[in-house]
């Protein structure tokens, strides 16, 4: 559904698609809990079976209140349709089902959340579909490598954990030529900072667990992108193969957090900057991986291509891979939990949690270092976020020798 009105992000996430005059002036939309819907007659129930007319069937395959959702992803994302479903693991699964089949190849980046590599390094397989990964951040690495195969590439960027950006239109000159599909997943910048179908991916596909419910009490997911593969991978990758299926009362709580998305974005983005600030001048961190920093390696392409830097910090510490668990542990306001994008600001080890299933090789390969911390920024006040990094800091490290490759490092 492509914006017609040219009305501004804030105004759509709030009104698209709705009209409380049309429910009896409900000014929040009604949940919709049935499993099935009545035909009035066996003629239309047959129709709507053959796509003939737009009468809902079955909550597996849609709801009002999910139509209505979907619409106003789709206008966010400035695309022709979206499809929601019960999970970002959901529509990444739902989508790629859809899109390959034994034979095929799919080209994937090398930094990816932990379950989406685990899908596509073990999950596929069996099936026959072939999966390479490679350094996506430069486009010349798809170039050599694309083939007529090549029926999916598949990339976050920001990538999760480690921060990594990829070119999306150069990405996407690069498949355009070959008879294959771009996808992307937009989680970390969500729709408000970034918006990659109209750099040229094909689709894109989120976790609404993360800021689009925003306060950690669903789990969600969409895939936006054409209206033909949006009614393919409804019809046949969540209807058949995952059953994916998002419900009434997860569709209203993503309803309501999308309202309020802008404005969370905004002190999300005001709280990393000066959170990722603060790392750069520490003593005890060795890297700080943030895209409003004019230090960061992409920063060029960041500006490019994203409206802001977005609410996600990756960083390094001086430390060995036991201190930097410790360090996690000694944090006190600051919690230690995977996912992201709440109010509360989160914090990981992804060497010893989201990114356990990886072997030590896979680590390396994947660019993922033991001394990697990851910290969803959250909205809390930003001199108390500071002040709980630095009592963990001081905790920690002050006052002792630790190693960081054999070289001694004193506080």
């Amino acid at each position: 559904m492509k914006n017609t009105d040219q009305r501004h992000f804030a105004t759509q996430a709030i009104h698209a698609g709705y009209q409380p005059r049309a429910h009896q002036g409900a000014l929040t939309p009604p949940i919709y809990t049935s499993s099935t819907y009545a035909f009035d007659s066996v003629r239309q129930g047959g129709e709507a079976f053959q796509g003939e007319n737009d009468h809902f069937i079955y909550a597996r395959l849609g709801s009002p209140s999910q139509q209505l959702l979907e619409n106003r992803l789709a206008e966010l994302e400035q695309a022709e349709a979206a499809l929601a479903t019960a999970s970002g693991m959901g529509a990444i699964t739902a989508a790629i089902w859809s899109l390959v089949k034994p034979g095929d190849e799919i080209i994937a980046d090398l930094s990816l959340y932990g379950c989406t590599f685990s899908f596509l390094a073990h999950g596929l397989k069996p099936f026959g579909i072939e999966v390479t990964f490679l350094n996506l951040s430069d486009p010349a690495n798809l170039a050599r490598h694309i083939t007529n195969k090549t029926k999916l590439v598949y990339s976050e960027t920001p990538s999760n954990p480690n921060m990594r950006l990829v070119d999306i239109a150069a990405l996407a000159d690069i498949t355009r030529a070959y008879d294959c599909k771009l996808m992307i997943d937009n989680t970390y910048c969500t729709p408000y900072l970034q918006n990659p179908l109209t750099l040229g991916a094909d689709l894109v596909v989120h976790s609404a667990t993360k800021y689009l419910g925003g306060h950690g009490d669903l789990i969600a997911g969409f895939v936006a992108g054409t209206k033909p593969d949006m009614d393919h991978i409804r019809m046949f990758g969540l209807k058949d193969m995952t059953g994916a299926v998002i419900s009434g009362f997860d569709v209203a709580l993503l309803l309501r957090g999308i309202k309020t998305l802008h404005v969370r974005m905004d002190r999300h983005v005001e709280n990393a900057h000066q959170v990722a600030a603060y790392l750069e001048q520490s003593k005890y961190v060795k890297n700080t991986f943030y895209p409003g920093l004019q230090t960061f390696a992409q920063r060029q392409l960041a500006d490019r291509q994203m409206r802001q830097a977005g609410g996600m910090i990756a960083f390094e510490l001086n430390a060995d891979r036991a201190q930097s668990a410790a360090f996690v542990d000694a944090l006190q306001m600051i919690l230690c939990a995977v996912s992201l994008g709440d109010a509360e600001t989160l914090i990981q080890h992804p060497a010893s949690m989201t990114h356990s299933t990886y072997s030590e090789e896979e680590l390396l390969a994947h660019l993922i270092s033991p001394n990697l911390i990851r910290i969803s920024v959250g909205l809390e006040h930003i001199d108390d976020i500071i002040t709980d990094l630095d009592q963990a800091f001081e905790s920690v490290f002050s006052g002792t020798g630790f190693s960081n490759n054999g070289l001694s490092i004193s506080a």
